[in-house]
């Protein structure tokens, strides 16, 4: 806790003096053009990826980048209900979904690690078993799986009736990219070619 207050202090008197209208203006309300569903890993931020302000990305973070399948089955469904906020009320103009490098929940997968004991992730994981059949004869399984990762999520996506309607009504774009933590470079979904391709 002492570190993030120290960070707080930071805050305060180096960045709040220039970002005060700023957040003033914030204040009345948020208008995000982007969602964008990254991992809760600790070293992939969007936030600093893409140098946006705050206000500008309307973020979800959780165990690799997931978006589960749609269904109305009456469970507790974060993802999918900051999903439809986004789209719903915020009406986000794109939705892009932010695979990483060295994706612990891809590990996890691929090794088949998680125990028993793991309640609510054992589960989690569990949604990227037909991405697993799709990397098995890859070279690199873990860099394929988290590519796939990203191409779950977003075929998931495709299947929740209000985003479909929002891409054929007002236009509403699906992305997804990963992210090197090695070497900092960005790809990005090539939707024709159905590959990730280096932003340069």
């Amino acid at each position: 806790m002492q570190r993030l207050l120290e960070g707080y202090r930071a805050f305060r008197a180096k960045r709040w003096p220039y970002e005060k209208q700023h957040y003033e203006e914030l204040a009345e309300g948020q208008r995000p053009k982007t969602l964008i569903i990254a991992c809760c890993d600790s070293r992939v931020d969007p936030a600093t990826i893409f140098d946006a302000r705050p206000g500008e990305l309307f973020i979800i973070r959780n165990v690799a980048n997931l978006v589960p399948p749609y269904s109305l089955d009456g469970g507790l469904r974060g993802t999918s209900a900051a999903v439809e906020f986004a789209v719903r009320k915020l009406e986000v103009e794109t939705i892009l979904v932010l695979g990483h490098a060295q994706c612990g929940g891809c590990m996890a997968a691929l090794d088949h690690t998680i125990g028993q004991d793991m309640v609510f992730l054992r589960p989690w994981v569990a949604l990227l078993e037909p991405a697993l059949e799709r990397c098995a004869h890859e070279a690199d399984p873990l860099t394929a799986l988290e590519r796939e990762s990203v191409k779950v999520s977003l075929e998931n996506l495709r299947a929740f009736p209000f985003i479909a309607d929002a891409m054929r009504d007002r236009g509403l774009k699906l992305e997804g990219a990963r992210f090197g933590v090695a070497d900092g470079r960005l790809e990005i979904l090539d939707w024709a070619a159905g590959a990730f391709q280096f932003v340069t």
